[in-house]
Parts: C-alpha cells; sequence; structure tokens
C-alpha cells in the first residue's frame, strides 16, 4: 500500500473560488462558513488539499485581488474565527489547505499606498513604484501601466487596473513585510501558498522601454516584448529566501502563478532551494487531440526534468473551462477524456470547483459582465466571468448555491448538471472522477511512478506509461469518436474503464470504445 504519501506530490489540489463555491448567509456571495459546510463532500470526492482563492480584506475592485490587509479576512466571506474553524475541520478530514497570496501588488486602499500617495516624503513612498515620467510600460486590464496622481505629481505603476498599484520588492522593508504575510498565514495551520504572478514581483531599476513585438495583438500590452517588467534575475534570490521560510515549517509547498512563463522559465523557478512547483499553463490552450496534448506533455516533462516534479491543470478561475473547450452539448465523454489524462499523468493535479461535474462557462449580456477586463474589451473580449458562475449542488432555483438570487448567473443547465443527480448515476462524471482518485491512492505508480510514453499506431490514441519499482501500469486515452484497437506491449489486467468494463485480461490488443479512458495493468 501507499505509506510514502506527500500531499502536495502525490495529492490532487482542488481551487475553490469563494465567491461561487457555498453561500451560507444568505446574501448570494460564497464565504468561508459555506465552504466548511461542504468539506464533506469534498473528502467523498477524495480530493488531498483546497487552494482558496483570495478572501482578504479588499474593496473587490478585482474580486478580492485588490488587497487592503493581508492578515485578515473580508466580512464578505466571514472572520479570522471563521478562517480558523475552516483550517481545523479540513484538517481533521486529512483535507490540507492553500492559500492564494496577492503580492504583486496591493489595493489603492491598502494603509501602505495610502502613506505612499499621501506626500513625496513619507515614508513608505518607496514602497510603489513613482516616476515622474513614465515609460511605455503597459497594464494588462488595458491602458497605460502608469496612473497619474495629482496630489503628488508623480504616476505609480500598476500592471493591472489602477486600483492595484504595484509595491517596490527591491525596498528592504517591503520585503520583510511580505515575508511575515508567510509566517502569519503559516502559524495559523495553512499547508501550502499559491503566489498570484510572483515571477512580476521585480522591475527593472532603471524602467527602459519594453521593445515592441512583431505582429498585431489586441491588448497593447501584448504588443510589446516584456524583457523589463517581468522575470527579473533578483527573483530567484528571494525564492531562496520564501524557501527557507517555508521549510521551517512541516511540509509547507509554494506553487507560483508563471506569468506569460515558457515552460522552461516556469521550471527555472522550481527546485530544492526554490519554489516545489510552477504552474504551466500549456493544457488550457490544447486542442481536443491526442497529438497536441502529447505535445504539451513532452515539452514540460523536457523542461521540468526527471528530478522536477510538474504539476497540471485545465480548468481556473481565469481561462474558460474545460468542458466548456473540449465538449459537444451536454456530452460528457470528451470531458472524461482530458480529466483520465490529468489525474493519470506524472504531476500534482490541480482540479477546478465543478469541474468533476462537467460545470460549463455561463453565458452574460454586456450589462451582466462584472470582470474590469471584460468591460474593457468588450465585446472582442468578455471577460473571466463565465467560469465563475455559482456551483451547481442541485435543482434548487439557485443551484443550492444560495436561497437568494447569486451575485453571478447560476447556469440554466444546474437542472440536469448538479452535484445531487450525479451522485444517483454510477456513469456520471462525478463518478468516474471519484473513481480515478480512489484509484490514484490505490496505485503508487500512478502517483510517483516514472513517466515514458507508449508508442501506438493510431494517432488519437494517447498511450503512456507509469512505472515505480517494477509496477507498470499503462494508460490508453481514446480521443476519436471512433472504435480504437491499440497493440499492448504484453499481457494486461484492466484496472479502470470509462465504459465500466474493469476485471479484462488482455493479451495482446486493446479493443477502445470511442472516447475511452483504459487503464491496465501491465
Amino acid at each position: 500500500m501507499n505509506n510514502d504519501f506527500l500531499w502536495w506530490r502525490d495529492g490532487v489540489i482542488y481551487q475553490i473560488y469563494p465567491r461561487s463555491f457555498a453561500d451560507s448567509n444568505g446574501d448570494g456571495v460564497g464565504d468561508l462558513p459555506g465552504i466548511t459546510a461542504r468539506l464533506d463532500y469534498l473528502a467523498e470526492l477524495g480530493i488531498d488539499a483546497i487552494w482558496l482563492s483570495p478572501f482578504y480584506p479588499s474593496p473587490q475592485a478585482d474580486f478580492g485581488y485588490d488587497v487592503s490587509d493581508y492578515k485578515n479576512v473580508d466580512p464578505l466571506f466571514g472572520t479570522l474565527a471563521d478562517f480558523d474553524t475552516l483550517v481545523a475541520e479540513a484538517h481533521r478530514r486529512g483535507i490540507r489547505v492553500v492559500v492564494d497570496l496577492v503580492l504583486n501588488h496591493t489595493s489603492d486602499q491598502h494603509p501602505w499606498f495610502l502613506e505612499s500617495r499621501s506626500s513625496r516624503d513619507n515614508p513608505k513612498r518607496d514602497w510603489y513604484l513613482w516616476r515622474q515620467k513614465p515609460n511605455n510600460w503597459h497594464s494588462i486590464f488595458g491602458g497605460r501601466g502608469w496612473e497619474w496622481d495629482a496630489k503628488t505629481g508623480e504616476y505609480y505603476f500598476h500592471m493591472f487596473l489602477k486600483q492595484q498599484p504595484d509595491v517596490n520588492w527591491r525596498n528592504p522593508e517591503v520585503r520583510r513585510e511580505m515575508l511575515d504575510v508567510f509566517r502569519f498565514w503559516a502559524e495559523r495551520g495553512v499547508d501550502g501558498f499559491r503566489l498570484d504572478v510572483f515571477n512580476a514581483y521585480f522591475k527593472h531599476p532603471d524602467f527602459p522601454n519594453n521593445p515592441r513585438k512583431p505582429g498585431f495583438a489586441l491588448r497593447s500590452f501584448d504588443r510589446q516584448q516584456h524583457i523589463y517588467d517581468i522575470d527579473q534575475p533578483e527573483m530567484y534570490p528571494l525564492l531562496k529566501e520564501i524557501r527557507a521560510l517555508l521549510d521551517a515549517y512541516p511540509e509547507r509547498y509554494a506553487v507560483g502563478e508563471t506569468f506569460l512563463a515558457t515552460p522552461e522559465r516556469a521550471a527555472s523557478y522550481c527546485g530544492s532551494d526554490k519554489l516545489h512547483a510552477a504552474f504551466n499553463f500549456d493544457f488550457l490552450f490544447r486542442k481536443f487531440s491526442a497529438t497536441d496534448f502529447a505535445e504539451g506533455i513532452r515539452l514540460w516533462e523536457a523542461a521540468i526534468g526527471e528530478n522536477g516534479w510538474p504539476n497540471y491543470v485545465l480548468s481556473n478561475h481565469d481561462q474558460p473551462r474545460s468542458a466548456t473547450r473540449y465538449t459537444k452539448g451536454e456530452d460528457d465523454a470528451r470531458a472524461k477524456v482530458v480529466l483520465g489524462l490529468l489525474l493519470t499523468l506524472r504531476g500534482t493535479p490541480f482540479l477546478y470547483y465543478g469541474e468533476e461535474i462537467g460545470m460549463r462557462d455561463i453565458t452574460l449580456t454586456r450589462h451582466e459582465i462584472q470582470d474590469p477586463p471584460g468591460k474593457y474589451y468588450w465585446p472582442f473580449y468578455k471577460g473571466r466571468d463565465g467560469c465563475r458562475s455559482p456551483m451547481q449542488w442541485d435543482e434548487s432555483p439557485y443551484a443550492g448555491f444560495s436561497t437568494v438570487k447569486p451575485w453571478l448567473p447560476v447556469h440554466p443547465n444546474h437542472l440536469r448538471r448538479n452535484v445531487k443527480t450525479q451522485r444517483n448515476d454510477p456513469g456520471s462524471l462525478f463518478h468516474f472522477v471519484r473513481t480515478l482518485l480512489a484509484l490514484r491512492k490505490q496505485q503508487p505508480a500512478l502517483l510517483r511512478g516514472a513517466f515514458r510514453f507508449l508508442q501506438v499506431a493510431d494517432a488519437e490514441v494517447l498511450a503512456y506509461e507509469r512505472v515505480l519499482e517494477g509496477e507498470r501500469i499503462w494508460v490508453y486515452l481514446n480521443f476519436s469518436a471512433q472504435e480504437k484497437t491499440v497493440s499492448l506491449p504484453g499481457q494486461a489486467r484492466s484496472l479502470f474503464s470509462s465504459h465500466g468494463e474493469e476485471s479484462r485480461i488482455f493479451r495482446e490488443v486493446l479493443n477502445m470504445h470511442p472516447y475511452e479512458v483504459s487503464i491496465v495493468h501491465g
């Protein structure tokens, strides 16, 4: 059995967008007590950790990614006592807790920034990036990255909204304060940290202009090569400092959101004296194709190397859900294929809330859009609201998420697509995911085994091997709507099939149904 389980390496991490998971007090917005009330569901599903998107005090200009206090809970989501209860109850069920740290910028209502902009000689003036003359850097959310402050007669830089001024990580006092944020939450029992756009912490000290990028892009931000406003060399010593801090606590973890990074750049931030992991978002942009996903795996495996530990993600709070991208109508066959891939590769899988029941993005009219970049770039880009709709628990008017109209509309398909319905359907996506999560825990080779592609004659079948101490598991994924026959490396026994045909013995060939996920023991 598996006696060497390390939660962040071998487990599955489940991302929760707190506004949209469960509303306990009937205000239409999800909260921490709502999450606590649903922990039994998460334990039943079989995940190992939850990652909470920001719940800190915030004016909510960017729905919590504009933090005004790093060491508290916004009343919208509850209290610090509610957070402590959530951690304690999660731990009681064997579920670890990862929190989001947004340390590249604060809210413009953070006390630090209020002081910084109060006068040019304020002691906290240098805590942010002020210039008399702006360079050509832009905001990813639209427009120039420099905002004029009439009171002090200078510009401040914001990579995102003007309400999100970037902090000056070169200031030792800022560095000290930010590192203390890690300690604060670690002392409260937090097990891990997801670092928002961490590779943008440092900007070039001389603020040179970014060179133009050839070709056309809708966003002015994308018309530049981001040489001077992200990925500065000072990031590496800082990561060593963060890692040393975390290593002082047992089994603490840090994963970075690598902003605009290649697999090679993301991998460069990982290591025994750096981050435990960094996101490579390649899968978010892959076509539904065995060869296309295989290319993404090759690139990430090559970048991270045998001694590194990859992670994989198909959905998150910033991109369309995997079921929206890959499925047709309400058929979940393709969703099973990509989730079968996610949960059997070498590396840590991240599931996005509702992905286990195949939630689709909602469609909004222009006046319903709340996401700032969606408003700015309409109609060319409609923002991130679509993937942030309320969790679909049951068929009631507000899907069991709330007793009142939620902050975003519930998807109309919740009448059929919800946790309650899928729990009662053995062939549902929920049971598919739950069974795979249980299988992972039973088969150490699926958790820590080495990875190797298997050669198959059909380009529409993706096949690979996981090996640990002589145990061999072969995974076959049929990306086609056609039946397929593939040759096996040897005799095998079925461990799992998305078509419910376990306990079969295969000698030379595997006959696959359309869109079948088949896992066999070699």
